[in-house]
């Protein structure tokens, strides 16, 4: 009998490495819900980065300086202007729209002005339509992305400087565009990102 118990005596150990192999899955577990939740922060600014860098969903490529191929090809680039709910802002281009030649380099200023009673803060976001066109269009200066904070009554011009790539030619979707636009939407901005109208609906309801 003695014997017979001795070969069981050893099933108590296994406890602690079963406690201990638990811990573990409980660290990973708070490892891969911080992952998560990191993740969940830098997936904007890592889909904007991948936007600007392909020109994906019409977003304008990012240059560092002016085109030196310029074509004896013009188009017309229109300039759209918007302002979601929650911003008092008017907000809208000087020029309506431009006609370019292919590589030319313009610069275009849009117009913001505080209309309410209290400062306000907002920044804009962009696109060009049709999507094809957003890896053509180039943009070297932008206020894009860049918070705005406005006293009641300030105007501020912002300048927008690009270019449309000559290359828009050699592609059979894009060759045959006459007109491309550059559309901005200003946002309520928090923590220098984009609040959508609901956020800002759920934040009065707080209030």
């Amino acid at each position: 009998m003695s014997d017979h118990g001795l070969k069981q005596s050893p099933a108590p150990t296994n406890a602690a490495p079963r406690r201990k192999s638990g811990a573990g899955v409980a660290l990973a577990c708070v490892a891969v819900v911080g992952l998560m939740v990191g993740a969940s922060f830098a997936a904007v600014p890592l889909y904007r980065l991948f936007c600007q860098t392909t020109g994906f969903g019409g977003t304008p490529l990012i240059g560092q300086e002016a085109n030196a191929r310029v074509v004896d090809h013009a188009i017309e680039v229109r300039f759209d202007a918007n302002v979601a709910p929650g911003v008092t802002w008017k907000f809208e281009p000087e020029q309506p729209r431009v006609s370019v030649k292919l590589g030319e380099t313009r610069t275009v200023f849009y117009k913001i002005t505080n209309v309410g009673d209290a400062p306000a803060t907002g920044v804009a976001t962009f696109n060009v339509q049709p999507d094809l066109a957003g890896q053509f269009f180039v943009k070297i200066q932008c206020f894009c992305f860049e918070e705005q904070t406005l006293k009641p009554g300030e105007t501020i011009h912002a300048p927008v400087v690009f270019y449309v790539d000559p290359d828009l030619l050699k592609q059979p979707e894009t060759k045959d565009l006459s007109s491309i636009t550059l559309s901005y939407t200003v946002f309520r901005s928090k923590n220098g990102s984009p609040v959508a109208a609901t956020a800002v609906n759920a934040d009065k309801n707080n209030l």
